[in-house]
């Protein structure tokens, strides 16, 4: 793959943005099972981005399929918001983002999306577990943030 500066520009910029989202989330609260929470979620939604945008999940970046990973990221932040970044409802909201993640998955298998590829359907699988399990560990800490008393 050859980079050109549009795809420099990109990367710099969804580094920024969880770096900046990151920052924000930190000085909501002290209360480290939080702040990990928050780490784990915007790890998996940065490299969820950069994969989808790079290489594609679900067959190559060309497949439109790959949109509806824009889908497994709207659940998140709209949970987000309508939790209003509490631990409790972020724990929530992230349990369904890890469905949704999953939704995708069995929606592209069903359709044989991404099947001319050399692993299909094992890349769509593992990668689908991969997500799905940082959202769940992110949902698992917020969970624990919810139940420590607020730095």
């Amino acid at each position: 793959m050859n980079w050109d500066l549009f795809d420099f520009a990109v990367f710099g910029a969804l580094v920024a943005g969880v770096g900046v989202a990151y920052a924000l989330a930190a000085r909501r609260t002290g209360n480290t099972a939080y702040r990990s929470g928050v780490g784990v979620a915007l790890a998996a939604a940065f490299i969820l981005v950069w994969m989808n945008g790079a290489v594609g999940i679900i067959g190559n970046e060309g497949n439109d399929a790959n949109a509806m990973f824009a889908g497994v990221l709207a659940v998140g932040v709209v949970g987000a918001l309508i939790a209003r970044f509490r631990a409790q409802g972020m724990a929530r909201a992230l349990v369904a983002t890890a469905l949704a993640q999953a939704l995708v998955a069995v929606i592209a298998l069903a359709a044989g999306q991404g099947s001319a590829g050399p692993a299909w359907p094992w890349d769509i699988l593992v990668l689908t577990g991969f997500f799905a399990a940082l959202w769940l560990l992110s949902a698992c800490l917020f969970r624990r943030a919810a139940w420590q008393p607020q730095a």
